[in-house]
């Protein structure tokens, strides 16, 4: 999880830095950070503070100015498939005043067995979603690849592993391939987590 928030990290200090030209004093900012999701992003089995959106906060915190602040929301849950999170985004009243707004979902369209053309179709709305939030600025979205849960020992439990990895590496393909044609921030963590 540290090594998803440090690269998320990054990525979000790019996005935002000014050069020192344009900078005459620094006023304290407050920045909104919306993560939608679901277990990955609330970080089901690991303590409050270590799911990734929590520690991506964190370590934005210590690396900005100290006056600045940062404001977290997660719209995510254990179980939730593209269509969960359609419907919880539909039923919430969010703004678009986010500074960062970060997507990682589809693990529960592969579990649930979905039919993969339900990601297809409702994928992309879900990034357009996270545009409209963040300040219909494309550049204020990062998207998570899908970890792969065969590694783990659920994993090893469940099914083939074989044919769980080429699932997922299925799902990964076809967000990266729409978020490259958007020109959407894409960042690839599922080879940490086939370290396991």
């Amino acid at each position: 999880m540290r090594k998803i928030s440090y690269i998320l990290l990054v990525l979000f200090s790019f996005l935002t830095c000014e050069s020192n030209d344009d900078i005459v004093t620094a006023q304290p900012q407050n920045y909104n950070i919306l993560s939608l999701g679901d277990s990955y992003t609330i970080g089901q089995s690991v303590c409050e503070t270590c799911g990734y959106p929590e520690q991506l906060k964190d370590s934005l915190a210590t690396n900005f100015n100290i006056e600045d602040t940062f404001n977290l929301k997660v719209i995510a849950q254990t179980g939730w498939t593209t269509t969960n999170l359609k419907s919880a985004v539909a039923s919430e009243n969010i703004t678009n005043t986010y500074n960062l707004v970060t997507l990682l979902i589809g693990v529960n369209n592969q579990f649930q067995g979905k039919l993969f053309s339900l990601y297809e179709a409702e994928f992309p709305k879900l990034v357009n979603s996270a545009i409209a939030f963040a300040q219909n600025d494309r550049s204020n979205v990062i998207v998570v690849s899908i970890p792969d849960y065969a590694y783990t020992p659920f994993g090893q439990n469940y099914g083939n592993p074989e044919n769980i990895s080429m699932q997922i590496d299925a799902y990964n393909t076809f967000a990266e391939n729409y978020c490259n044609q958007e020109n959407i921030t894409f960042v690839t963590i599922t080879d940490i987590t086939r370290n396991g």
